[in-house]
């Protein structure tokens, strides 16, 4: 009969906050997100403090500002912030003014993203933009990293690696983590975004190159642009063909000076936005309005 007195509910930060890292997958889902932050504590315990400050610098960002209490509370302000702050404390050596760096630009982050939303969000969602333009910031300015270990291309691991790459993590464990946590959110979701990673490590064994098929490093953006379409019932097909873009995206963001990040997911997403809001008279029926 005391049963209630022991169950607490979670305070709004927290499901913000947890909320933000779920949102890095496009999920709303403490449970998700709480996955996601035990897959950055067990497996890559150096960055959880730098997670755990940029999702609070964009939220507070966000409250100190008076944006939509919902918004906050959905994570949608704090996503960019979590990603910057593990990058950040990846790539930028140890220093006392590391910290101030991640809440600069996790603030920052959620600025951006507030007004993307504000400005251009019936044109484009924002995605993880804001987390890609200041990564690369981070990255030219950091010292070039040491070559990856050679890893072979054992299925199951580069499956995992493929779902763990999306928030900069290597190891096997916290693709795993990541993956229940997407199948406590959204089950159609996560076989979706393991579908994408497999199909990226496919590609990468075929093109020759084992290191990036074996770390997932092909599969992550196919994964995030499938979970960014997955919900689209009426057009089931758009899932796929947002991870072939990704994939086939990918080279040419490998030309670049620093690291691709998530820009082909981003640009794999913008670009079929931009397609289904052509004309429909350029295929001779009405043009299409635009959403708001």
């Amino acid at each position: 009969m005391y049963t209630q007195n022991f169950v607490t509910p979670c305070p709004d930060w927290a499901t913000a906050l947890l909320n933000g890292f779920s949102q890095v997958l496009l999920q709303r889902s403490p449970l998700c997100g709480l996955c996601c932050l035990l897959a950055i504590l067990l497996t890559a315990p150096q960055l959880v403090g730098g997670a755990l400050l940029g999702a609070l610098a964009g939220l507070l960002t966000a409250q100190r500002r008076g944006y939509d209490r919902a918004d906050r509370q959905a994570g949608l302000y704090s996503y960019n912030g979590v990603l910057i702050g593990i990058l950040f404390s990846a790539v930028l050596p140890w220093s006392v003014i590391l910290p101030p760096l991640i809440i600069a630009a996790s603030g920052l982050s959620s600025i951006l993203v507030h007004q993307w939303r504000k400005r251009g969000a019936c044109l484009l969602p924002a995605y993880t933009a804001p987390f890609v333009l200041l990564g690369w910031a981070a990255l030219l300015a950091a010292q070039p990293s040491a070559a990856g270990t050679a890893v072979s291309a054992e299925p199951l691991q580069a499956l995992a690696r493929g779902l763990g790459q999306v928030f900069l993590l290597e190891q096997p464990l916290a693709g795993l983590l990541i993956a229940i946590g997407l199948f406590l959110s959204n089950r159609s979701a996560a076989l979706w975004a393991l579908f994408g990673s497999g199909l990226g490590a496919c590609v990468a064994l075929l093109m020759g190159d084992v290191h990036s098929a074996g770390m997932g490093l092909l599969g992550f953006n196919a994964a995030l642009a499938a979970l960014a379409f997955c919900g689209q019932s009426e057009r089931p097909w758009l899932p796929l063909l947002a991870i072939i873009l990704a994939i086939a995206l990918q080279p040419l963001f490998n030309l670049l000076p620093v690291a691709a990040l998530t820009a082909p997911f981003v640009a794999a997403c913008w670009l079929l936005h931009l397609s289904s809001r052509l004309p429909r008279g350029l295929a001779g029926g009405k043009p299409r309005r635009l959403h708001s």
